[in-house]
């Protein structure tokens, strides 16, 4: 379990954890439960969210889990800066949502000694890294990859499969469009998809 550095607190630092996995592994409960932890610390909080993510109220942020925290909902990473007034830690939730001024941002406000907690999908349902996440993992102090568990080899998932047959990168949903799938599962599902859909336009 990540514990927070508790080092040099008479002098104000910052730093950036990010939390990553794929969809169902927890990553938004983790956020959660690191939030809540520094508001138990009596330190000033805010937690942001896109606009993009449209699943539950506009001004909360919940896990599968059911778990529910307050939160600011935003269009644009840069929209940070006016809100974060004199807060210590920030939370971000569906970071691979946003723009790509969010690593800009992020390390910006650590530099200012701001703690910042961010949570998102590390690859898409095709199993491309989406480039913001990456690049905050690769400046961040903490990565933290969580899992969720396949439901067909009960091993740990890594990969978001997507059940439906949009193709759009970003297609928001829940049990009812994606699984979560070991890396075994997910190239074996990918291939059948393959095959079928080669199939599909040979008979054409």
């Amino acid at each position: 379990m990540f514990l927070e550095n508790t080092l040099n607190f008479n002098k104000q630092t910052g730093w950036i954890e990010v939390v990553c996995g794929s969809m169902f592994s927890g990553k938004t409960e983790e956020l959660i439960r690191r939030i809540r932890r520094a508001q138990y610390a009596n330190l000033n909080v805010i937690i942001f969210k896109p606009k993009l993510d449209t699943r539950d109220k506009k001004n909360t942020v919940v896990s599968h889990d059911g778990t529910v925290i307050q939160c600011e909902t935003i269009r644009k990473s840069e929209e940070i800066y006016k809100r974060v007034k004199d807060y210590k830690v920030v939370g971000i939730d569906e970071a691979q949502f946003f723009d790509d001024g969010i690593v800009e941002v992020c390390n910006t406000l650590a530099d200012r000694g701001i703690r910042l907690v961010v949570a998102g999908l590390d690859m898409d349902y095709k199993g491309v890294p989406f480039k913001n996440m990456a690049n905050l993992m690769a400046t961040a102090e903490y990565v933290t990859k969580v899992h969720a568990i396949c439901p067909k080899t009960g091993g740990l998932a890594q990969y978001s499969y997507r059940k439906t047959k949009s193709k759009k990168r970003i297609l928001l949903g829940k049990e009812d469009e994606y699984m979560p799938l070991s890396r075994a599962a997910y190239v074996e599902k990918s291939v059948k998809k393959a095959k079928k859909v080669s199939g599909k336009k040979n008979k054409d």
